[in-house]
């Protein structure tokens, strides 16, 4: 079954404030006409960011906590944008805004695990070069995805001495560290180290606490050999139960290059030295500039249960399913076929995750006294999860807009999804 958010409240309210800022949002099965949206929008400068502050669930009481977050995220985006910056320098802004709250599970704030130490994910990819950065549990860092750009950035300068290579995968120029490695090349590379135990906050202490003590009572109710398998089943439980709050952004400059990052703390109590999808190459997340074989330049940024979004490579899945003309039914199609109904996840009763995706296709049009180009960027979000928590803004907007998604009553979490979006026209003058 597949449920479309479709509340008439809320959708009022979102197509009120995309009049007012020549957005047009898709509700169930109507979509807009790609030229219709580029002749009756008003035209904007500069480039245009679409932030997550993850899939899961959000409660109504955090909610003004979370599209805070995500708003000054999308104003350290567009602040790079207007400033000049490519794409990847302003997803990797907004991501620092990101990981800097205590209320998302990545950089400050991250969740603890069993040795009572926070190790984060993060990973970032230049839709231009398609080089990627990635860090895996990784400590002492504030802001992960400072790590993973650098490690992007040393990527493209190609060999080190002594025709040594940066550390990589296949030949996709994605520079991944993990652990200690990681943290001492962060240091020796300029980027500011920083205790755990002032990453740690009020919230994530309580929960680790919380946490712990189910466990110790779970293990005293079965000492036998079913304690690391009741470990197990406690911590997926209650990661299943609270907010899956992966952070993420997709960013598109004026040049038209696309970029997109991801930062995770991971599932809470989880085993020292695990990895989850925010670090993983194709799960996390993606980014493709347009060229002769794809007419579409795409941006995906992923969040949820880190071992779903890893088997079914969920954000380089969705990138290729938005090269087809409707992205609201390509997408629909991806999330049910490449997600929910994954024989990869067969296994699983409900299938967790959600994602932001942008993309976008160049135009010039003629004009009496010169020509403009510009670009359509369509943006869209999508989960199985309870709620997802979105912010996006163009650099023509004076403040960014925020929305919690969340699945029409009576729906299965996991079984279900939902889907919004809505449109952008981006031009500048040229001579």
């Amino acid at each position: 079954m597949i449920g479309l958010s479709n509340y008439a409240s809320v959708m009022e309210s979102l197509q009120n404030s995309a009049e007012e800022h020549q957005y047009t949002f898709y509700q169930d099965s109507s979509r807009p006409n790609k030229q219709e949206s580029t002749n009756n929008s008003k035209p904007g400068v500069g480039g245009f960011v679409l932030v997550h502050a993850g899939a899961g669930y959000h409660s109504e009481s955090k909610a003004k906590e979370y599209k805070h977050v995500c708003k000054r995220a999308c104003q350290q985006a567009v602040d790079q944008l207007k400033a000049g910056a490519l794409a990847v320098e302003a997803v990797a802004a907004a991501l620092v805004e990101l990981e800097d709250s205590p209320f998302t599970n990545a950089g400050m704030g991250s969740n603890i695990n069993l040795s009572g130490e926070i190790e984060c994910d993060a990973s970032i990819m230049d839709g231009k070069s398609l080089h990627y950065g990635a860090v895996g549990a990784i400590s002492g860092i504030k802001n992960p995805v400072l790590v993973a750009n650098r490690l992007l950035s040393e990527a493209q300068k190609g060999k080190l001495s002594a025709g040594r290579i940066p550390p990589c995968i296949n030949d996709f120029f994605a520079s991944f560290l993990v652990g200690r490695g990681a943290h001492d090349w962060a240091i020796s590379h300029g980027v500011p180290p920083c205790p755990s135990e002032k990453m740690a906050t009020k919230f994530s202490l309580s929960a680790y606490k919380r946490n712990k003590r189910k466990m110790e009572l779970a293990e005293k109710m079965d000492p036998g050999h079913n304690q690391a398998k009741r470990r197990r089943q406690s911590s997926r439980n209650e990661n299943c139960s609270e907010c899956l709050d992966t952070v993420g952004a997709v960013v598109v400059d004026m040049q038209g290059n696309v970029a997109a990052a991801v930062s995770s703390g991971g599932l809470a109590m989880k085993h020292p030295g695990r990895v989850g999808q925010a670090a993983h190459y194709g799960c996390g997340c993606w980014a493709e500039n347009a060229c002769n074989m794809n007419p579409y330049s795409t941006a995906v940024s992923t969040s949820g249960c880190g071992e779903h979004l890893i088997r079914t490579m969920l954000a380089r899945e969705c990138s290729a399913a938005m090269q087809s003309e409707d992205a609201h039914q390509a997408l629909l199609e991806a999330m049910q076929n490449k997600f929910i109904s994954s024989p990869f996840l067969a296994s699983e009763d409900r299938v967790l995750g959600g994602v932001i995706i942008l993309r976008c296709c160049r135009c010039v049009e003629p004009q009496p006294s010169t020509n403009v180009q510009g670009s359509l960027v369509e943006f869209l979000w999508s989960h199985t999860t309870e709620s997802m928590c979105v912010g996006y803004m163009s650099a023509q907007d004076s403040k960014a807009k925020t929305h919690i998604s969340r699945l029409p009553p009576g729906t299965v979490p996991g079984q279900s999804l939902a889907i919004e979006g809505g449109v952008c026209r981006l031009v500048n003058t040229v001579d």
